[in-house]
C-alpha cells in the first residue's frame, strides 16, 4: 500500500501514529493528533482495519472536537469494517451530540445497509441533530441503492469527500433557483441538501452568496453543513460570513466550529486575527477548533505539501 510505505519511509509505524493520534505521551499538541488521524484515514481507506482499531479507541477521549473528527474520518475511509464502532458511537447517550451525529452521517457514507435498522430506531431521538442527521444517512444509503443514483448525471466533483447527500443533477444549474430549493423548508432535508451541494460544485462567487443565506436557517444541522462547504471552497467571498458566525456566541458550538474550521482552510490575512481572538473562547470545542485552524492556517502558507506528515514538537 503507498500510504503504508509512505508511513514507513517517514520513520511513522502505526505504533508510532497510534502514540500521538491517542497522546499517550501527554502533551501533543491537538493539531499533530488531527494530522495522525488523516494519516491513518489513508490507511484505513486502503483496508488496514489495525488503522480502523486505533482511530476507533480515540472515542474514549474527553475533546469533542476530536472524537467527532474521528467519527467524520471513519465514514470517509469507504471501509465497512468503520461501522462497528460507529454504531456503538451513535447508540451511547454519554457522547455528545455531535459527536453522535457525525457517527450516524459516517454511517450514511459508509453506504452501510446493516445500519439502517439503528439509524431508523434514532429517528425519535430527543435531539433534533441526531433525528436529522439519521434521517440523512437513511436518504442518502436509500439514493445509493436507487435507480435514479444509476441514471443521474452527476457532474464530476473537484472535491473528494463522501458527502451526507449528493449534488443535484448537472443540468440544474441556476443559482436562483438553487438557492429557492435551498431554503424551501417545505421540501426535504435531503434534497435541500443535494442543492447546497450543487451550489458548491458550481463553486462562484454568486453560487458562495447563495450558500451563505443557509446560515439563517433554523436548523443548527443545516447551517453547520454550509459552514462545512465553505472550508471546502476556500472562497474568501465566504469569510465575512463565517466571522459573523464564528463571534455569534448564541450560535451552536457545533456551527461556530465548523466556522472556525473553514476560516483555517480559507487561510487569508484577515482570518489569522480572528482564529488567535477565538483560540481563547470560553467554549471548548470552539476553541480547540481555532487552534487547529491555526495549524491549517500555518500549513497553507506554507511550503509543505502532505498536511498528514506530523511535525516534531517544538521545546
Amino acid at each position: 500500500m503507498d500510504e503504508l510505505r509512505q508511513v514507513e519511509n517517514q520513520g511513522e509505524t502505526l505504533g508510532d501514529l497510534r502514540a500521538v493520534l491517542l497522546n499517550l505521551t501527554g502533551d501533543v499538541p491537538l493539531a499533530h493528533r488531527f494530522r495522525a488521524l488523516f494519516n491513518l484515514k489513508g490507511l484505513g481507506h486502503d483496508g488496514n482495519n489495525q488503522a480502523i482499531d486505533i482511530i476507533a479507541e480515540g472515542f474514549g477521549d474527553e475533546s469533542e472536537l476530536l472524537k467527532h473528527e474521528l467519527a467524520y474520518v471513519l465514514g470517509q475511509t469507504k471501509n465497512l469494517y468503520s461501522a462497528t464502532p460507529l454504531r456503538s458511537v451513535l447508540g451511547d447517550a454519554q457522547q455528545p451530540a455531535m459527536v453522535r451525529h457525525e457517527a450516524a452521517e459516517a454511517l450514511g457514507a459508509l453506504g452501510d445497509k446493516d445500519s439502517l435498522n439503528i439509524l431508523k430506531e434514532y429517528l425519535n431521538d430527543p435531539l433534533e441533530v441526531i433525528r436529522q442527521t439519521c434521517e440523512l444517512a437513511i436518504e442518502r444509503i436509500a439514493w445509493e441503492n436507487s435507480e435514479a443514483a444509476k441514471r443521474e448525471n452527476l457532474e464530476k466533483s473537484a472535491f473528494t469527500s463522501i458527502d451526507p447527500a449528493p449534488p443535484l443533477p448537472s443540468e440544474i444549474s441556476e443559482i436562483p433557483k438553487l438557492k429557492e430549493l435551498l431554503n424551501d423548508q417545505s421540501e426535504s432535508l435531503f434534497k435541500r441538501y443535494r442543492a447546497m451541494f450543487r451550489l458548491r460544485d458550481i463553486a462562484t462567487t454568486d453560487a458562495v452568496l447563495a450558500l451563505a443565506s443557509g446560515f439563517n436557517d433554523p436548523s443548527a444541522l443545516f447551517r453547520h453543513e454550509i459552514a462545512y462547504v465553505f472550508g471546502q471552497l476556500c472562497d474568501p467571498a465566504s469569510v465575512p460570513a463565517l466571522i459573523t458566525v464564528l463571534s455569534n456566541e448564541k450560535e451552536e458550538g457545533m456551527v461556530r466550529h465548523e466556522a472556525a474550521e473553514a476560516l483555517g482552510s480559507i487561510a487569508t490575512d484577515d482570518v489569522l486575527p480572528i482564529l488567535n481572538k477565538f483560540a481563547k473562547d470560553n467554549e471548548r470545542v470552539v476553541r480547540e477548533s481555532a487552534l487547529v485552524a491555526l495549524d491549517m492556517y500555518e500549513f497553507e502558507n506554507s511550503d509543505q505539501i502532505d498536511y498528514t506528515v506530523v511535525p516534531p514538537v517544538s521545546n
